[in-house]
């Protein structure tokens, strides 16, 4: 039966959390491939990010179950670790590439990790093979700076540029963005559209339907210390907080509120 509403998932890092920071933003190997199983036995299905915005633009039907994967930085464990994961489930997903930094390390995350750590991002060859095998590439700025605080000059290039290396180095047309840290404002959407992006992605949680703002797609932040049972809650309702005690306080304010309704 066609849907009338999407989820979208973001992950960051696949790999060892060697601090209660990184576990917010670092999921291990083995729990990113039992939120894959946990999906798959709910009989999910990741659809593509091409074909979700096509859903979104009334292109094409998506059914109940479908979902979208994505992944912010490039970390190179998303190769090593989750890749393999979703070629068992024959499931697509897209990188957003921070493209200065390809080859590098996560720069922009050392003054806010408390041990001060950086971890590899994917080098040329190794997104070159991840195309071959599926995943889709797109951008995630060239520097990964907060875009509201911006010079125009400057926000033009980090988003325009973004995407002519990942054309001109990989061939690959560069259709989305996601906005680093999720930080935006009319005038970075406004940008993002005059210089070719056809959609772009927030932190913003919630289901995904078909009068969204194509420049502020929702999505939902998993992290590193969500259980399969967690993602499937945030998943059911939309949230980033999958977590018990949430969902009861979310029907309790629910109850709260049809009280108050039918009181006056």
């Amino acid at each position: 039966m066609p849907t009338d509403k999407i989820i979208v998932l973001m992950y960051h890092r696949v790999g060892a959390a060697n601090n209660a920071w990184e576990q917010k933003y670092c999921i291990s190997p083995k729990r990113f491939a039992a939120h894959m199983k946990a999906l798959a036995n709910c009989g999910m299905n990741a659809v593509g990010i091409g074909e979700f915005i096509d859903w979104v633009d009334g292109k094409r039907d998506l059914t109940e179950k479908s979902f979208v994967i994505t992944f912010d930085d490039g970390f190179r464990g998303v190769r090593d670790y989750a890749l393999p994961v979703l070629e068992q489930h024959k499931w697509p997903a897209t990188v957003f590439l921070v493209t200065d930094l390809i080859g590098k390390q996560d720069e922009w995350t050392q003054p806010i990790n408390p041990d001060g750590r950086t971890y590899p991002l994917l080098d040329a060859d190794e997104i070159r093979d991840m195309a071959r095998r599926g995943i889709s590439f797109h951008s995630h700025t060239c520097t990964h700076p907060s875009l509201p605080t911006l010079g125009d000059a400057v926000l033009v290039e980090e988003l325009s540029r973004s995407r002519t290396t990942l054309h001109k180095s990989f061939a690959f047309d560069s259709e989305y963005l996601a906005y680093p840290f999720g930080h935006l404002n009319s005038h970075v959407e406004q940008v993002a559209s005059s210089v070719g992006y056809r959609a772009a992605f927030s932190t913003q949680p919630g289901f995904n339907r078909r009068d969204v703002n194509r420049y502020r797609i929702r999505r939902l932040d998993v992290f590193g210390t969500d259980t399969p049972a967690m993602l499937l809650r945030k998943m059911q309702f939309g949230m980033n907080d999958g977590r018990l005690g949430n969902v009861a306080r979310y029907y309790l304010s629910r109850v709260a509120n049809r009280f108050r309704a039918t009181s006056l």
